[in-house]
């Protein structure tokens, strides 16, 4: 394929646009692959849809941690918005150039949003630590103030960090191939295509995949250990079995997101191959996103008799 979008800078040759190749080496498979994306991307929108719909509507999930839910469900919406509309696009049409503010664009809602996730995760799983290890205190201490301010916290903390993050990728020269091989604007795909020197970028990703990712995960694990402590002191099975099943399915959400992005941004250099960096990027921006209701709806009884009470009406 050929290089488009080039600029003479004295003798070096700089790219304006990349080209995404995405799925361009299976070309017998784009109208399969078009139309198994559509339908995840519609189950993603559907099932995110009918969990904020009743999580407003149904006065028995006017909780904190069904106000979270809420949450989580419009972020997965805004999550897969930013990559799956594109990949469809793409896998429509011959030409896949992509601006260079475009791909920026694309890659900071991605960090932000991915960062929101991974914050909202932990209030998650602090509503729970609460409503488990201090039930008395559960209604003061996740009173509507102190939700509404930890939403905003999570949805805004990411936006500086990842704003200068991105500007500095973006301003590093471009003079090699042009060809993303990727389906989106991720960090490790895009600095394989850069030719400065990326060794400040690449160690500002463990910082900020520490401080974004690990620390939030350390703190679930340690609100967890706390809680399953807990739970095993309660004296009857059946209160052990209940307190259990209001965890469970935010656990199971927990370990498909953090164990795919953790892996993804953690794993050396050296390891890269793009095979499986497309594997585990398609395993949690699309997958997961797609499993999330799921779990949720299944394994809650609460939301799944709010969802029969909705949709018989």
């Amino acid at each position: 394929m050929e290089c488009t979008g080039q600029k003479e800078q004295g003798n070096l040759t700089t790219f304006v646009e990349f080209i995404l190749l995405g799925f361009a080496d299976v070309p017998d498979l784009q109208g399969f692959l078009f139309g198994v994306f559509l339908v995840i991307y519609l189950i993603i929108l559907i099932g995110n849809s009918l969990i904020i719909i009743i999580t407003k509507v149904d006065p028995s999930l006017q909780t904190p941690m069904y106000f979270f839910l809420g949450n989580f469900s419009f972020l997965e919406i805004c999550y897969v918005s930013v990559t799956v509309p594109r990949l469809l696009v793409d896998l429509c049409q011959q030409n896949r150039n992509i601006s260079l503010l475009a791909c920026a664009t694309q890659m900071y809602f991605f960090l932000v949003l991915g960062a929101t996730e991974c914050f909202i995760l932990t209030a998650m799983a602090y509503d729970r630590y609460v409503a488990i290890c201090n039930p008395l205190m559960y209604p003061l201490v996740m009173n509507t103030r102190l939700c509404i301010q930890l939403a905003a916290g999570c949805w805004i903390s990411g936006m500086p960090v990842n704003i200068g993050f991105t500007y500095l990728i973006f301003s590093l020269p471009f003079c090699g191939p042009n060809q993303l091989d990727h389906f989106f604007c991720d960090v490790p795909p895009v600095l394989k295509l850069a030719c400065g020197n990326t060794f400040i970028i690449e160690l500002l990703i463990y910082v900020i995949t520490v401080l974004v990712v690990t620390i939030p995960f350390l703190l679930i694990l340690g609100s967890y250990a706390q809680i399953i402590s807990t739970i095993l002191k309660l004296p009857s099975a059946t209160g052990q079995a209940k307190a259990f099943s209001t965890c469970s399915s935010h656990l199971m959400v927990v370990a498909l997101f953090f164990g795919s992005g953790i892996i993804t941004y953690m794993r050396p250099k050296s390891s890269h191959s793009v095979g499986m960096g497309r594997f585990l990027s398609l395993f949690y921006t699309i997958v997961t996103p797609m499993f999330n209701p799921m779990i949720y709806c299944l394994r809650n009884k609460d939301v799944m008799v709010a969802l029969r009470k909705f949709l018989s009406k």
